[in-house]
């Protein structure tokens, strides 16, 4: 471990599930997780990726296994869980993080198959998942789920319908759990990251520079406009704020959402 001893790792002995966890967001905070000494289960659809996230994860000395799940697909869900627990033992953290971009237009250019596809991952997956490790964590009451939602689910959000309406929603579930699960020494709180350098994002502002027929590079800045610090967020530092709400420092801490957006929209 990288943090020496044991007894000064946030997170020694815990074991966490990060949904969407082979790149982007999603391996920052597993690498950032691991760093502070939990077993990482990652999932993903994509094996690659996974694979690439898995050797970063390892390099920090923690156990770590990949699965490639579809967070849609309840069987695949629950068979996560399930070699989870096969494997570590317990479940102790789960991040919710699994997420597509959907498409960029305006709802009435917005199809079906579209706006479905973006629930049902999105939104319904992290509902899965969260119903899939619930009787682990009420059994040991104790637990911590931390939903990834977007500076998006707090604001209008035009060209970005079933995106924004997937992170509005992921804010209304992660309140309701945190009241069913108060009683049973759960934790669920949310993180809403505001536009994110990486891969993602740029593909997020080259969809909406061709949909306003505008530069990409205009309409990257106009994102960084809007924040008050002038600048992407760090995945870091989306990373580092799941570390707080992941470890026994924000045990009276639920049912809140956490923006990390560099004063989006301020």
């Amino acid at each position: 471990m990288k943090d020496g001893s044991d007894h000064k790792l946030k997170l020694a002995n815990r074991v966490a599930i990060v949904t969407g966890g082979g790149h982007g967001i999603g391996k920052a905070i597993a690498v950032t997780l691991a760093q502070h000494g939990a077993k990482l289960m990652i999932c993903g659809r994509q094996q690659e990726l996974l694979e690439t996230a898995m050797r970063e994860i390892e390099a920090t000395g923690t156990e770590a296994a990949m699965s490639i799940t579809d967070v849609s697909d309840e069987a695949q869900v629950q068979a996560l869980v399930s070699s989870t627990i096969q494997r570590f033992g317990r479940i102790d953290i789960l991040i919710n993080n699994a997420g597509v971009v959907g498409p960029t237009a305006p709802v009435s250019a917005v199809t079906r198959a579209e706006w479905d596809e973006v629930m049902a991952v999105n939104l319904t997956g992290a509902f899965l998942c969260a119903k899939a490790v619930i009787p682990h964590l009420i059994q040991q009451r104790s637990g911590k789920i931390v939903n990834i939602s977007s500076i998006a689910g707090k604001l209008a959000y035009a060209l970005r319908s079933p995106y924004a309406a997937s992170k509005w929603g992921m804010l209304g579930l992660s309140q309701t759990l945190a009241l069913e699960l108060g009683p049973h020494n759960v934790q669920v709180n949310a993180v809403c990251p505001g536009p994110t350098a990486g891969d993602r994002m740029q593909s997020v502002i080259s969809k909406r520079a061709l949909e306003l027929g505008l530069p990409e590079q205009d309409v990257a800045n106009l994102y960084v406009e809007g924040t008050a610090l002038k600048r992407m967020v760090d995945p870091g530092h989306v990373a580092a704020t799941v570390l707080f709400l992941a470890s026994s420092d924000s045990d009276s801490i639920t049912g809140e959402a956490w923006d990390v957006s560099a004063g989006y929209a301020l």
